[in-house]
């Protein structure tokens, strides 16, 4: 692939446990849940060392791991066995093992999902989890470690389809499209200077109430950086063009997000 495309391409996998998450005849790791139940933190780092040997190897650049939700809603469908456990200091000193196994071997990784998955009773793949807790209880728990990873050197990080009135008030924006809480509480608060992705913009927490070109801009606009999995490319290509010639958003935008992939 490489060697066909003009422009180098960055090539991704949403691998958790591992590329047998997405590819089969290669040795499975455990899921996170295991992981938070064992002690040795060192086997942690260990597995996301040789998870980045085989990434590498098949030419992969960036894992989407790891989960860094806390685990701390039982009705939650979609998180749970991915997430490191119910407690958020467990949860972020896994998460940093895990994190720092991969990147000291030379594979970018996101923490996911900002600004927290893990107390909702909806999956986002299907329509818009809503957190309705106040800020001072998302900065003691959801957003713990998010902040923390971000201090420890923390590559990348997904942006979760989320409703969360308390970081932007806009009726029913999920935080994929939201600039208050990518560019004012991510970037600028937190000082985060890394990768920043949208989750996959195929699902239903964000396709369901936007169309695909216009998620695209408004995603760009709140300050992704990559716009994953956009259902409709070219449309997304030639409406962000097209925002670009009207002055909604400027080229030294786009080219500064450019910078930051290279």
């Amino acid at each position: 692939m490489q060697e066909k495309a003009k422009i180098p391409l960055l090539i991704s996998i949403d691998g958790e446990w591992g590329l047998s998450m997405r590819l089969d005849s290669v040795l499975p790791f455990p899921r996170q849940m295991m992981l938070g139940a064992i002690e040795n933190e060192g086997l942690i780092y260990d597995m996301g060392a040789e998870i980045a040997r085989q990434c590498k190897r098949i030419g992969i650049h960036i894992n989407f791991a790891p989960v860094a939700d806390i685990n701390n809603n039982p009705r939650n469908p979609v998180i749970n066995s991915r997430s490191f456990g119910e407690n958020k200091k467990l949860v972020l000193r896994r998460s940093y093992a895990y994190m720092a196994g991969m990147q000291d071997n030379g594979i970018l990784v996101t923490a996911k999902h900002f600004p927290g998955h893990g107390d909702t009773d909806v999956d986002s793949h299907y329509g818009l989890p809503s957190v309705g807790h106040n800020k001072k209880h998302l900065e003691q728990f959801e957003l713990y470690p998010f902040r923390h990873l971000i201090k420890l050197g923390l590559s990348g990080m997904m942006i979760a389809h989320l409703h969360v009135p308390a970081l932007d008030a806009a009726t029913l924006v999920p935080a994929t499209l939201s600039k208050p809480i990518i560019t004012d509480l991510l970037k600028n608060k937190y000082g985060f200077q890394g990768l920043i992705f949208t989750d996959a913009m195929n699902m239903g927490g964000v396709a369901k109430a936007y169309e695909a070109d216009e998620a695209s801009l408004l995603a760009f606009k709140a300050g992704n950086d990559i716009i994953l999995f956009p259902q409709e490319i070219k449309k997304s290509i030639k409406r962000i063009a097209q925002a670009i010639k009207k002055g909604e958003i400027t080229e030294k935008e786009l080219n500064d997000k450019c910078r930051k992939v290279l």
